[in-house]
């Protein structure tokens, strides 16, 4: 479970966060929807320790993440925006096994979760293959295998969709169908709600800073359109 209680935080002067409390629990696929700038992706860096609150607390499985960031990195994968962010080897393989190699597992175990994790998005065999040379579909796939590498009990994805094209976007959505199927949360923030409101058990809307809708799907989109968010 990820718990926000009472989280404010500020980029020098400029208010991002403003007294956000919530809960995600396991294995729920939430929807965090809002205009550029309404602070998802802010709000998404305090679940594994990248940003830490000026106010408040973030707990990843009852345990601050400021007490023990490498728990919460375990147990919360992140996705960016743009997959190029997060890479840091030249290879697919030698990507996905980063993460992994950092929390100290032997290699076979290694080896065994990078084989899972691009099986998991259909890349398996693919390990020796330079991410430069991959499709923009392709390299969020990879991103979400470095993530799923890491065992976590939530999928944390920050606008996974963007610079996608329609095929790309439905084999990403179809992978984390399956992931949420097999009791993988997810928490996934967009702007654009087209194909993942129906994979919902929630939407979470923020706007400037605040949680300003919290509600199962068919509820949420009656409150959405006036906060620029686009509706299927």
């Amino acid at each position: 479970m990820i718990e926000f209680r009472s989280v404010s935080y500020a980029f020098g002067d400029v208010p991002v966060l403003e007294d956000v409390s919530l809960t995600i629990d396991d294995g729920e696929f939430v929807l965090l929807a809002g205009a550029n700038g309404s602070g998802k992706t802010t709000l998404l860096r305090h679940c594994n320790g990248l940003l830490t609150p000026d106010a408040g607390d973030v707990l990843v499985d009852d345990t601050p993440v400021d007490e023990n960031p490498i728990a919460a990195r375990s147990s919360v994968g992140m996705v960016f925006q743009h997959p190029r962010d997060q890479f840091v080897a030249a290879t697919v393989g030698a990507d996905v096994a980063f993460g992994p190699e950092n929390l100290g597992l032997d290699r076979d175990e290694i080896d065994r979760r990078v084989t899972t994790a691009l099986e998991a998005v259909n890349m398996a065999g693919r390990e020796d293959e330079r991410i430069e040379a991959l499709s923009g579909g392709e390299q969020a796939r990879v991103a979400i295998a470095g993530a799923l590498a890491m065992a976590p009990m939530h999928l944390v994805l920050d606008e996974p969709f963007t610079g996608l094209d329609d095929r790309a976007r439905r084999s990403v959505l179809s992978h984390l169908e399956s992931l949420t199927a097999d009791g993988t949360g997810v928490l996934l923030a967009t702007h654009d709600l087209r194909d993942v409101l129906e994979l919902a058990d929630r939407v979470i809307a923020m706007g400037d800073g605040r949680v300003v809708v919290d509600d199962p799907p068919e509820q949420a989109c009656e409150e959405l359109a006036a906060l620029d968010v686009r509706v299927p």
